[in-house]
């Protein structure tokens, strides 16, 4: 399979990003990834109380996504789009291939 490029990914709505990034960051267990997302939202205090612990990887990663629909509850705003977008892609340039 050839590497996925910047290009392709860019051309990709933010939410088919965050789709490719949550399903390749769940399939790696990659329960950093979900924290590193969180702590862009307007509320990511309410992120401090998971501890994300390695000893309930599924559970946390269930609680991170339960959280981001929490947050994400009315689409993208102007100030975290951006960033999202630019963790997205960073994530799957790292970590996928096509």
């Amino acid at each position: 399979m050839a590497e996925v490029t910047f290009a392709e990914l860019d051309a990709l709505s933010t939410e088919e990003l965050r789709e490719r990034a949550f399903a390749l960051a769940r399939h790696r267990r990659d329960v950093r990834f979900f924290w590193s997302v969180l702590r862009h939202m307007p509320h990511a205090d309410d992120v401090e109380e998971l501890d994300g612990s390695p000893n309930s990887v599924g559970p946390t990663i269930d609680e991170a996504v339960a959280l981001w629909r929490e947050f994400m509850g009315h689409g993208y705003d102007d100030e975290t789009e951006p960033l999202l977008r630019a963790a997205f892609i960073d994530y799957l340039l790292t970590h996928a291939v096509a």
